[in-house]
């Protein structure tokens, strides 16, 4: 899920060649080989890009959208007139997220297959479903009441017990792993898998250099910065300083790729996009650096990087990133944590050593 929007202008000087959406139910050539779904999700982000590649004799599909009624009704509508009598052959799960993940169920049921997913997704996708390894509410509550986040705040979040499984009823019990760096042969293209962390445990994009298409996924999006949150399974962990590492990956590659992320339309400049990212969150350091004069929690903070108020499922995703931010430059050496009798965290400046 990703929360925070980008100014209005950063995001004009990106290219976007495919203004036009395919239809519902449709699927609408990118590339030769290359076909875009859109599938509606019931929040805020409205949408997600969904992928069908030619497979020889059959297709592989990237991505397969909420576990809904009307997801599946809209994937019956491709089966039925977009696939050419060809069967699905392989599925690619980029990660595990609920509008991700939330019918591989289903469409592996369907069509005999086991997702292909970086075994970190896959686990991690069992755990948040079965709620074990600290991903159950009571552990959500614990984590944010020890970043200062009031009763009754805390109490709203209950509507999130249930979360994943409404998005994800079902998970396949098989998977077939894919790793870093692989290359995947679909048709007359070859994938390599390039892993991003941040966002997820081990996001998985897919590039194919002979048509100059990187499939992004959640990690480089064109309107918004991908939501990077601190969880109760890892609760001192350094997601953004991951997220910002993943990033340089995709920086290596040809500056006029065609990207196709999972929210809004497909772009090229993705350099700048990267070194909009970067500024977006070095600026959102700072501003924690400059306010941390006194001890604060990540509750307080939270007006200081997010300028409007939260629904409860977004507060969830806000504190995240708050926290997030904030053990980045613990991590660093910038600020230090401490905690009161009360047993709440907060984060103060580091005093600048003295020169000698």
């Amino acid at each position: 899920m990703q929360i925070a929007p980008q100014p209005a202008n950063a995001a004009l000087s990106l290219e976007y060649p495919l203004p036009d959406l395919p239809a519902p139910g449709t699927a609408k050539q990118v590339r030769t080989g290359v076909f875009w779904l859109r599938m509606p999700l019931p929040f805020a982000l409205k949408h997600i890009n969904l992928w069908l590649l030619e497979d020889g004799t059959g297709w592989t599909i990237v991505d397969c959208g909420l576990g809904t009624d009307t997801t599946r009704t809209l994937w019956e509508q491709i089966f039925a007139g977009g696939l050419d009598g060809r069967p699905a052959r392989r599925l690619i799960v980029t990660h595990c997220h609920p509008d991700h993940i939330g019918l591989a169920a289903w469409l592996c049921e369907k069509f005999g297959l086991k997702p292909c997913m970086t075994s970190s997704e896959y686990v991690h996708a069992h755990a948040v479903y079965h709620r074990v390894g600290g991903t159950d509410h009571a552990a959500l509550r614990t984590l944010h009441e020890r970043h200062g986040l009031d009763g009754a705040r805390l109490d709203a979040l209950r509507s999130r017990a249930d979360h994943y499984r409404r998005g994800v009823p079902s998970l396949p019990n098989a998977f077939e792993r894919i790793k870093h760096e692989e290359q995947i042969v679909i048709g007359e293209n070859a994938w390599r898998v390039i892993v991003g962390h941040g966002h997820s445990p081990e996001h998985a994009a897919l590039y194919c250099e002979s048509l100059g298409v990187l499939i992004a996924g959640d990690m480089l999006l064109p309107r918004i910065s991908t939501n990077v949150s601190v969880w109760p399974m890892e609760p001192e962990g350094d997601p953004l300083g991951e997220f910002l590492t993943s990033l340089e990956r995709f920086g290596e590659l040809p500056a006029d790729t065609l990207v196709l992320p999972s929210h809004g339309l497909p772009f090229r400049g993705m350099h700048h996009r990267i070194a909009e990212l970067n500024r977006h969150h070095q600026t959102r350091l700072d501003r924690l650096i400059a306010v941390c004069e006194r001890p604060s929690t990540a509750a307080e903070l939270l007006p200081q990087l997010f300028e409007r108020n939260f629904d409860d499922y977004h507060l969830v995703f806000a504190m995240g990133e708050t926290i997030a931010h904030l053990n980045h430059l613990m991590h660093r050496g910038v600020l230090k944590r401490g905690e009161n009798p009360d047993g709440i965290h907060r984060f103060v400046r580091r005093p600048l050593m003295a020169k000698a």
